[in-house]
C-alpha cells in the first residue's frame, strides 16, 4: 500500500483538497461581504448597550450619592480629607496628557497618541472612583459657608460676593459636560483601539474638548471650593 492511499484511509486530507477548502472559504468572505458587516453590526449594538450601561450606571450611583442617604462609616476613613486633593491633581495630570495627546496625533505618532490617552482614561477611572468615594464620606460643603455650620448667613453670602454665581455655573457646567462625556469617550475609546479612523475622528471632534474642560474646570472648582472645607 501506497504512503499517500494509507494517508487517505487515515483520515489525512489531501493537499489538494485542504487548498480547494481554503479557496472555497476566501471566496465566501470575498462573495459575502454581508456576513462580515452583520458580524460588525452586532458588534457596533453589543458595545452600544455596553457603554450605555456603564454611563447610567456611573450617573445613578453619583445621584444617589448626592442624596446622601446611603449610611456611612461610625469612624470617618483618615484618607477622606485627602480625597479632594487626589481628585485635582488626577484632573490636572489628564488635562496636561490630552495636550500631549493631541500633540502626539498632529506629529501622526499613533503609538504615542494611543499610548497617552490610555493613561489618561486609566487616571480618569481613578478619579471616578475617588470622587464617588469622596461624595459618599465626606459632609456636603457650601461655597461661601466659612463657619461650616451648613448655613449661609447675610454676612457670608456678601463676602463671597459675584463669585458665588460663577463658581456654580463652572460646577453645574462641569457635572452636565461630565455626565455627557462618559459615553463620548468609551465610544471613541473603542473606534481608536479598533482603527475605525473616521469614526473614531468624528467622535473625538466633540469628546476631547468637553474632556478637556471637564479636568480643567475640575481643577478649578476644587481650588474655589477648598477654603470652605471644614473636615
Amino acid at each position: 500500500m501506497s504512503n499517500q492511499h494509507a494517508g487517505h484511509l487515515a483520515g489525512e486530507m489531501p493537499k489538494q483538497v485542504r487548498h480547494d477548502k481554503n479557496v472555497k472559504e476566501n471566496k465566501f468572505e470575498i462573495e459575502h461581504p454581508k456576513f462580515e458587516i452583520k458580524h460588525n453590526n452586532m458588534t457596533d449594538k453589543f458595545i452600544f448597550r455596553f457603554v450605555a450601561a456603564v454611563s447610567i450606571f456611573v450617573f445613578v450611583v453619583v445621584f444617589i450619592l448626592s442624596l446622601k442617604v446611603i449610611p456611612k462609616p461610625a469612624v470617618m476613613p483618615a484618607f477622606m480629607p485627602f480625597l479632594p486633593k487626589l481628585n485635582a491633581i488626577l484632573n490636572g495630570t489628564c488635562s496636561v496628557l490630552l495636550l500631549i495627546s493631541l500633540y502626539y496625533i498632529k506629529k501622526l505618532n499613533i503609538t504615542m497618541h494611543k499610548r497617552i490617552n490610555i493613561l489618561a482614561f486609566v487616571l480618569s477611572s481613578l478619579f471616578l472612583v475617588s470622587y464617588i468615594l469622596f461624595h459618599w464620606l465626606a459632609p456636603e460643603t457650601k461655597y461661601g459657608d466659612l463657619n461650616g455650620d451648613g448655613v449661609l448667613s447675610a454676612t457670608e453670602i456678601a463676602a463671597a460676593g459675584s463669585v458665588r454665581y460663577f463658581y456654580y455655573v463652572l460646577l453645574i457646567t462641569h457635572i452636565i459636560l461630565a455626565a455627557i462625556v462618559l459615553p463620548l469617550i468609551l465610544l471613541s475609546f473603542y473606534r481608536g483601539l479598533q482603527m475605525q479612523v473616521e469614526k473614531h475622528k468624528r467622535l473625538v471632534r466633540w469628546a476631547f474638548p468637553i474632556w478637556l474642560y471637564v479636568t480643567v474646570t475640575g481643577v478649578i472648582v476644587y481650588l474655589m471650593i477648598s477654603p470652605y472645607y471644614h473636615f
